[in-house]
């Protein structure tokens, strides 16, 4: 190190770490006086390489090379050229949790590893040798002391080689992984130092498979980024075979191991082999059109040749091997998924527990869940240890006197346990809750169907304006819908098609629902009447009816009964269309479009890695067994077995991407109109609106990050148009992830800079704060049944029926028979739990792995600093509005302050925090 210090002016450690010398310069060593003296000789260059602005740092001399201690001159003969050292640092992740095969293969790795099956590593320069026309490589270097690093049990064990490389050789872009063991490993980072630059890092965060089972080298390009055609020529056929190696041939069955990206539709929902009930549609096509996911290529089903074969629970679903949950994120998912699925987990249990699958009888029922758990409520507990082969952690639970499926008390009663109940907070809700998206202004009133009136009967809305005349605070209701007062959640047009079907399952029974909500003078909203619509039987039939806010008791628990029905509705379209189906499925195909197109070298490719980060993979577990036939989502939800069908009618009557960035989505449901004068280019209708205020700060604040970066890379219209990779991933992500809509008009265009930041920022907002809006308070509203009731059981009874003198004898017991069963409550709770909990290696918005080094361009790291801190500048704002008293939908006596979009999180349950990613 006193050699480099003396050569460089000074240490190592005090070069920019985000200066990446990517000029091309050769620098010859003459030996003079038992010195180093440099004779800096410049290389052609590519003319139309962009310049790299570089950190400001201390004016030292330049040198090619130094080593970790000493330069090594090894003069050539032929070209004068000298040779010198240059040390790799390697980081690699250890396995937490091994199996005995596992730690096995580790011991004989590292046996076989002092005998010569290594891991090696070889530098590849950004030049080409202008002889062989083939990129300049240093000679092939050991990674360090495997063997006596193997009983190490630090999370990260860090390992050098180094590497012969010749003054000419410029600098690496490149490194190849060769591993010779019979494991994979998680190469994490590699850091190259010695070159007068300072160190340049190599970000990999990727496992490398066994040569045995993967012949071939790994490859890992610089943080340096490259557009397609500013591509070094040194790296240029690696960056095509990197590619090529990710898309795969589109053939053959996928090993886990394997990394290989590619499209499929939805088939594999369904068993058919397990017999017709269990058979499911598929999803993508021209008769069902739904966004692709991620092909397995697992052979189809005996019964049905279209119908993909099954991996069922608890064997793996292939997604690339560098999708896969790591270690701590798979520990926090499957405690909550063994809580999730303990009901079939030993079929005697299973039929243990059905036998005692009885009503709520009273709120204290629901109260003793929190209390008790399941178990111990259903006095199972003894039986279901003698009877069921339970992890330890589990068992450990039991010891200390908790029930198995116990959980914390709801947010949503934690300050007021019958808030619920109250009008205030069921509009709330709509507002601040975990789905406020559906609001809308009413323009027209009454409300008019879009359905066809041959199939589903009459257009024309029950509603009258006397049903809500009287609750207008004296205006008609021409002035309401003129003064922008008047709002729906409408969910008549996606249920109605479906109810026939529903009716007729087991225990379940709907309404399609509208509800009306006026907005007060004090901000908030006032529902003053719900329609109810069944399925058109006959021409005098009647269909809908409408009920307005109670005036006795009678009307009161019919008016609850109708709230707990629009919730039910809410309950299936925040799951099944605005969750599922606008953050986890619609954002796949870009995700794998993205892989399959965009290097990782290139700057796009870069800027989208965090809001790619497990999205895959938990969209596989879904298909594994949330929407599956008979899963999760079909057991707990009033849709049943036609979940994903409503799911595929949304995507193809009301998704649009031009509409899914947050003012746009705004402007079409009426909540917003454009006003060039406000500071996000539109105002407000509902002022104190908290997922729309909090959003549109969220979404600024990306929004101004990505147009840096994108004006940064692309500051004229003609490298868009000139960038193959960015329009093969553009047009791929369409045309291939989006098929069944390709066709449709509203699709942006890709032309210039300001297409491209919109395209961006709607990407990145979905993937974290329009899904963090969505999932994480879903436990906090959603674990309290009663408050989102999942399903419902019974319609309301008409006085005619042989319900009504059970409803009149004892209201309170017949609105709870109408809620899913104790069982279907408990693993409802069970779900949305797991769902709601943040992992510890959640990465939220306005963080990165290796924060400094994850890009070599310097103006773009401080840019993402600036972002960061714009992100810790919009969580105090959201805290500073928690706080204000005149803002009623957020803070007041026992009202939950909205934080689902305050940025930052611990782990758990929190009700707030925004996830760079879909990732649970």
């Amino acid at each position: 190190m006193a050699v480099a210090k003396e050569m460089t002016g000074c240490s190592l450690i005090q070069l920019s770490s985000f200066d990446t010398c990517n000029t091309a310069t050769s620098f010859p060593f003459r030996q003079n006086q038992n010195r180093f003296l440099v004779n800096p000789v410049l290389l052609p260059s590519n003319s139309k390489q962009r310049r790299v602005h570089l950190r400001r740092v201390a004016k030292v001399p330049i040198v090619a090379a130094v080593s970790g201690s000493l330069i090594k001159v090894e003069p050539d003969q032929n070209d004068q050229s000298v040779k010198f050292m240059v040390r790799a640092a390697v980081t690699v992740r250890n396995k937490n949790r091994e199996d005995f095969k596992q730690t096995l293969m580790k011991h004989w790795d590292a046996f076989t590893d002092k005998i010569g099956r290594n891991v090696v590593l070889e530098l590849i320069s950004t030049e080409e040798d202008p002889k062989t026309k083939a990129p300049k490589k240093s000679r092939e270097a050991v990674l360090k002391d495997w063997s006596k690093k193997a009983k190490v049990k630090a999370e990260r064990v860090h390992y050098t080689a180094e590497f012969t490389v010749d003054s000419n050789f410029g600098l690496p872009g490149a490194i190849t992984v060769t591993n010779k063991h019979q494991q994979e490993f998680f190469l994490e980072s590699i850091t190259i130092e010695g070159f007068a630059c300072g160190p340049l890092h190599f970000p990999c965060n990727s496992w490398v498979q066994s040569n045995t089972d993967h012949p071939g080298k790994r490859i890992f390009f610089s943080n340096q980024p490259y557009l397609p055609n500013e591509t070094p020529k040194g790296l240029r056929a690696l960056r095509e075979k990197d590619l090529k190696d990710i898309r795969g041939n589109g053939n053959g069955v996928r090993k886990l191991s394997d990394r290989i990206y590619d499209f499929d539709v939805y088939n594999d929902l369904g068993n058919p082999d397990k017999g017709v009930d269990f058979a499911r549609p598929t999803l993508g096509g021209k008769q069902i059109p739904y966004p692709r996911r991620c092909r397995t290529g697992r052979l189809p089903t005996e019964t049905d040749i279209q119908a993909e074969s099954r991996v069922e629970k608890p064997l793996p679903m292939y997604v690339p091997r560098d999708e896969q949950f790591e270690e701590s994120k798979q520990k926090t998912f499957s405690a909550g998924r063994l809580r999730a699925v303990l009901h079939n987990l030993l079929p005697q249990l299973k039929a243990s527990i059905s036998a005692y699958n009885r009503d709520i009888n009273s709120f204290a029922d629901v109260d003793d869940l929190y209390k008790e758990g399941l178990l111990l409520k259903l006095g199972l507990q003894d039986e279901a240890m003698k009877n069921l082969p339970l992890p330890k952690m589990v068992t450990k639970i039991q010891e200390s006197s908790q029930g198995l499926l116990k959980y914390e008390p709801p947010k949503v009663v934690s300050r007021d346990k019958f808030a619920w109940l109250r009008d205030d907070e069921f509009a709330r809700q709509a507002l601040a809750g975990v789905n406020p998206v559906n609001i809308e202004r009413i323009t027209v009133f009454p409300p008019v169907s879009k359905l066809d009136p041959e199939i589903y009967g009459p257009q024309e809305s029950a509603l009258k304006e006397e049903h809500i005349a009287s609750q207008l605070n004296g205006m008609t209701v021409q002035q309401a819908l003129e003064e922008n007062k008047l709002f729906t959640v409408d969910y008549h047009d996606i249920y109605l098609p479906f109810l026939d079907e529903i009716n007729v399952l087991d225990g379940r029974k709907s309404y399609a629902t509208r509800t009306i909500f006026f907005l007060t003078p004090n901000g908030t909203l006032k529902p003053i009447a719900i329609e109810l619509s069944l399925p058109h039987t006959a021409p005098c039939s009647q269909s809908k009816s409408v009920v307005t806010p109670p005036v006795d008791a009678t009307s009161y628990w019919i008016w609850q009964l109708a709230k707990a029905h629009v919730c039910s509705n809410d309950a299936g379209v925040h799951q099944l269309v605005n969750h599922w189906l606008r953050t986890d499925a619609c954002m796949e195909p870009f995700i794998l479009a993205a892989h399959r197109q965009l290097s990782a070298m290139h700057p796009i490719f870069e800027l989208l890695d965090p809001h790619m980060r497990y999205t895959l993979e938990i969209n596989a577990l879904a298909r594994q067994s949330l929407i599956n036939a008979d899963g999760v989502i079909e057991s707990c939800f009033t849709p049943g077995r036609y979940c994903m069908e409503m799911s595929a009618v949304a995507y193809r009557s009301h998704w649009r991407f031009d509409k899914e960035d947050l003012p746009a989505d705004l402007i079409r449901r009426g909540i917003a109109v454009p006003d060039p004068t406000q500071q996000h280019g539109l105002k407000l209708l509902i002022e104190d609106y908290p997922y729309a205020s909090d959003g549109l700060l969220i979404w600024n604040a990306i929004e101004n990050w990505v147009r840096t970066y994108v004006n940064h890379y692309y500051p004229h219209s003609s490298l868009i148009h000139n960038d193959r990779e960015l329009q093969c991933w553009y047009h791929e992500s369409v045309h291939v992830g989006h098929a069944d809509l390709s066709n449709e008009d509203w699709w942006p265009t890709l032309n210039t800079p300001d297409d491209l930041v919109s395209i961006l920022t709607t990407i990145i907002w979905l993937a974290s704060a329009q899904h963090a809006a969505l999932n994480f308070g879903q436990y906090p509203y959603s674990g309290y049944v009663p408050n989102r009731p999942p399903l419902m059981r019974r319609l309301i009874p008409e006085e005619d029926d042989p319900e009504y003198a059970k409803f009149i004898a004892d209201p309170q017991k017949y609105f709870l028979s109408t809620l899913p069963s104790l069982l279907q409550a408990t693993k409802f709770m069970a779900v949305v739990d797991t769902l709601s909990t943040h992992s510890p290696d959640e990465e939220y918005l306005g963080e990165r792995q290796q924060p400094s080094t994850w890009s070599g361009d310097a103006e773009i790291v401080e840019a993402f600093y600036r972002f960061a801190a714009e992100i810790r500048e919009v969580e105090k704002e959201i805290e500073k509005r928690n706080g204000d008293g005149r803002l009623k939908n957020r803070c007041g006596a026992g009202v939950l302050p909205y934080e689902l979009l305050a940025p930052s999180s611990g782990p758990g349950v929190t009700c707030r925090g925004v996830p760079n990613s879909v990732s649970i």
